[in-house]
């Protein structure tokens, strides 16, 4: 039997356990996914060491740039991001190798580009957390030049009382890589002038609970195209198994 599992803490009701056991139920596929919730990215070695027949692994918070020294092969992406979501395990000379992958960046272009057109030149990322470092070089090989905004003042990236009018009508894509309107919090949004949002705008969310947030709900108000992070997520896990497959 194939063994896969996700890295993380906490994990609660994790998507991939569900998504990746139902799969595997309903292709016949003899595999079984687990969650490994540990407190430390330290705890990695004695996960690896009592489950030798692990075949992949999937890295979710906080753990996505903790995990790259245990690694001992970046794939191309993953190094362009600095975060791994994916690791794969082959047969080296002296054990196993573990390979990390970024797979964010596969569904988040692949969820965003028919949405884009002529008119989506430059994009605000909303957050800075590992999320936005896959968003950001997604945009950047779709042709779209981001700007990150945070909520303190950070080495290249704005703050949100920086965003303009000119802003506003310069970066017509607005991608939310922040928690803010998430279940059950879902009054909450991130703070950039809903009121100067065009027909023109896109907006995505990496969020997917609400199937609206209230920061997808104030674009549609003005006319804005929005987009919730469910297909994302669906199309990194696809792509995370055709890593472990390939």
């Amino acid at each position: 039997m194939q063994k896969y599992g996700l890295l993380g803490y906490p994990l609660g009701h994790s998507f991939s356990k569900t998504y990746f056991n139902q799969k595997f139920e309903a292709e016949k596929i003899d595999a079984q996914y687990v969650n490994f919730e540990i407190p430390n990215i330290k705890d990695i070695k004695n996960v690896l060491k009592e489950n030798p027949d692990l075949n992949g692994l999937n890295v979710t918070i906080p753990y996505k740039e903790q995990v790259i020294p245990y690694l001992d092969e970046l794939d191309e992406d993953a190094r362009l991001i600095g975060a791994v979501n994916v690791i794969k395990f082959t047969k080296g000379l002296f054990g196993k190798k573990l390979k990390g992958y970024n797979s964010d960046i596969i569904g988040f272009k692949q969820s965003i580009e028919p949405l884009l057109n002529e008119t989506h030149r430059k994009a605000l990322i909303l957050g800075t957390g590992g999320a936005s470092k896959a968003v950001f070089q997604g945009l950047k090989q779709l042709g779209v030049g981001a700007t990150l905004v945070s909520r303190k003042p950070k080495e290249f990236c704005i703050t949100y009382d920086e965003i303009t009018p000119k802003t506003m009508e310069q970066y017509t894509v607005i991608v939310n890589t922040t928690p803010l309107g998430m279940f059950p919090n879902i009054n909450n949004c991130p703070d950039i002038p809903y009121d100067l949002l065009t027909p023109d705008h896109l907006l995505y969310d990496l969020l997917y609970n609400p199937d609206e947030t209230l920061f997808m709900k104030k674009g549609k108000e003005k006319g804005a195209v929005v987009k919730n992070g469910l297909e994302m997520l669906l199309l990194q896990a696809f792509a995370a198994w055709e890593i472990w497959q390939k």
